[in-house]
């Protein structure tokens, strides 16, 4: 693929939060952009975001952790926008609670979601980025995994998708793929707002009790992700691989 051809990103639960201002941000860096959420309909406003700024994206629904429409997803973007060689998977979801009060299906759940997900987008890209000889896969990872009470389901998601991004850039390095890992801090969206809800705080309070704790004195917003995101897509990021960068306000072990 020659660098002055427009490159297609693949942003996965890209529907709001920190999916949506990531796919709004590779568009605005030239990328076309599929949007893909469990709901399509609920990419719409994503999707009209970038073509309201002139860019290119499409909408597509699919469950990140069923193999068939996951390859159903991958095919149609290629058909559509061409051949996918960013990969973005931020799809997520939270069941939250303490181990004892944790149910199967919501270890199952979550674990599905972030890591098989994971796996199985970055299986059905990977092809279209061997052939064109560029790639760049980006794993939303969470200081979840360095451990948090009430979520040993995430944080083991969180952790594991750091190993598998090592193992990644390992084994596609000599393709001209990098792999590498974002672990955002306290981020304001959608997620952390039913985390406030469970443990019985209003959103605002919640907020400012987190921004207590670090060290920029304020809580993350998604497009600082979206920022970490858009360096480790871009052309210049190609000799930076297998790397975990907190995203968090400051220091984290």
């Amino acid at each position: 693929m020659s660098t002055t051809e427009q490159r297609v990103a693949v942003v996965t639960g890209a529907a709001r939060g920190i999916g949506a201002a990531t796919a709004v941000r590779l568009a605005a860096e030239g990328r076309a952009v599929a949007v893909i959420d469990l709901d399509e309909a609920a990419c719409k406003d994503t999707v009209e975001k970038i073509t309201a700024a002139g860019g290119r994206a499409i909408a597509v629904g699919a469950d990140v952790s069923d193999e068939a429409q996951v390859q159903a997803a991958v095919a149609r973007v290629a058909e559509e926008l061409g051949a996918p060689t960013i990969l973005v998977n931020n799809a997520g979801v939270l069941r939250d609670n303490l181990l004892f009060k944790m149910s199967v299906s919501d270890w199952d759940t979550v674990l599905n979601v972030h890591l098989r997900g994971s796996f199985l987008m970055t299986k059905a890209v990977q092809k279209h980025m061997v052939d064109a000889g560029f790639g760049r896969v980006v794993n939303l990872s969470s200081s979840s995994a360095l451990g948090n009470r009430g979520q040993a389901n995430y944080s083991a998601a969180k952790a594991g998708l750091q190993g598998f991004t090592k193992t990644l850039a390992i084994e596609l390095g000599k393709f001209g793929i990098t792999a590498n890992a974002v672990a955002p801090g306290f981020i304001a969206t959608d997620m952390t707002a039913a985390t406030a809800e469970r443990v019985g705080m209003g959103f605002e309070e919640f907020k400012a009790a987190a921004a207590t704790q670090i060290p920029v004195a304020r809580v993350g917003e998604p497009d600082d992700i979206a920022n970490a995101i858009a360096f480790f897509t871009g052309e210049a990021a190609g000799f930076v691989s297998g790397q975990v960068l907190y995203v968090a306000g400051g220091p984290l072990d």
